[in-house]
């Protein structure tokens, strides 16, 4: 879904998380941290400086300004580690300094949005979004992120209209992944494409982007050339962020499902190895349990099945669906992620929350209330391998052989690479 690093103070400041980018005028602190050693890297700066802001913070404790640096930078930390604890302390940390002075105080409130939405509280950073607008209409950025969780939530029709709205921003570096990522699941991926190709132009061009955004980007654009199966592409986006921001976990884990998809089993497994040895990722480690079982380890396998369980579970946000699907075609406690599914449909209705009920009732065999919820998933046209694949199966299991070919062809069309667990 979750991101950051060092941002320049004089710079607009933007920040990564959960597949969304925030962006804020950063203020002047009032307190000046103590300038690093000479030879710190950015995570010992980053450290340290949360360090000085804590410090701050306790000395202060009616003070909004410090608490609300700190809270940046929990999440920015949280970028770089991956550790989910940082985003649950930049969330009260924001809160406590909204408490101090909730007027005049954007920069928190919007990182109070950012860590909700990381938490996948997509509700609860709805409302702190709709807040921002309200309070300034004219923050290209403010409408962008509201129109993002309105797209995590399935309120089509309100993302319609807010991206409608900044067509003419596109070439804002808050906007355009938000836009990239509204018309690839419109079906438009060659739209998407161009939105993020300008927005790496426009990032390279320049000197005053943190490298760790610069990466960001990249793994945007390989994630959108590995779904529609341009691997080579895709490889080299990977190669270009990680040369940005080496050993980013994220990338890391990236290049493993690149790999998984090619059938390069090892390859996928040392990759992920150093992507899990950072953050405990759940599709990583489903990624790395069907890499062992298809080098014939099932002991290996099956610990790093276990593996992505406790990360799971170990994790205070929404039903995690990378392992939902991986439950689902390993044929595992299919009753319980039906159950788990149904109950998030209640609050977030998005295409992908209805392809895993969908897959669900395939599971069970009940397959006229799957081809239903199907038909959900598949309201905008995403052109997603999998959902093709996923509609294609249904249909064959109903009798619809014209239906299910095509679909299937579909499929196979836009991501040759496509390797669902049960069809290999």
């Amino acid at each position: 879904m979750t991101n950051f690093r060092r941002w320049s103070v004089a710079a607009v400041v933007v920040v990564a998380i959960g597949g969304g980018v925030w962006a804020t005028r950063a203020h002047t602190p009032r307190h000046t941290p103590p300038a690093a050693a000479p030879r710190s890297t950015p995570a010992q700066l980053l450290d340290a400086n949360i360090t000085f802001y804590e410090a701050v913070a306790r000395r202060d404790s009616t003070g909004a300004l410090a608490l609300g640096r700190l809270s940046q930078l929990y999440l920015r930390r949280a970028r770089a580690s991956g550790d989910f604890e940082d985003v649950l302390r930049a969330e009260r940390a924001a809160r406590r300094s909204l408490r101090n002075r909730g007027s005049h105080n954007l920069g928190a409130r919007q990182t109070l949005a950012a860590s909700l939405l990381s938490e996948h509280r997509f509700t609860d950073a709805a409302a702190v979004a709709r807040d921002l607008t309200d309070l300034d209409r004219t923050s290209v950025a403010y409408r962008a992120s509201l129109g993002e969780i309105q797209m995590e939530l399935g309120h089509y029709d309100e993302a319609r209209s807010e991206f409608a709205s900044l067509a003419g921003a596109a070439s804002d570096l808050s906007v355009a992944p938000r836009l990239a990522r509204w018309a690839e699941l419109r079906g438009h991926p060659d739209s998407a494409y161009q939105l993020l190709n300008a927005s790496l132009l426009t990032m390279l061009a320049r000197r005053d982007v943190p490298p760790e955004q610069v990466a960001w980007f990249w793994l945007r654009m390989g994630d959108l050339q590995l779904r529609r199966g341009k691997i080579s592409d895709a490889e080299y986006a990977y190669g270009r962020g990680l040369g940005a921001h080496a050993d980013d976990y994220r990338l890391l884990a990236a290049m493993a499902k690149l790999e998984a998809a090619r059938e390069h089993w090892r390859a996928a497994i040392g990759y992920g190895d150093r992507a899990v040895a950072v953050s405990l990722d759940p599709a990583t480690l489903g990624a790395m349990s069907d890499a062992y079982a298809a080098l014939g380890d099932s002991a290996k396998a099956e610990e790093y099945a276990h593996g992505m369980e406790v990360a799971v579970l170990s994790q205070a946000t929404a039903y995690h669906r990378a392992w939902s699907l991986f439950l689902l075609d390993h044929g595992r406690r299919v009753n319980e992620v039906l159950a788990n599914a149904q109950a998030e449909l209640r609050t977030r209705t998005d295409i992908y929350g209805y392809d895993v009920v969908a897959w669900a009732l395939h599971a069970r065999g009940r397959d006229r209330e799957a081809r239903e919820e199907m038909s959900r998933a598949m309201q905008l046209g995403t052109e997603d391998a999998m959902l093709f694949y996923h509609a294609g199966m249904i249909d064959r299991a109903l009798g619809n052989t014209d239906a299910a070919a095509a679909e299937l062809q579909r499929a196979a069309a836009i991501d040759p690479y496509f390797r669902p667990w049960g069809a290999r």
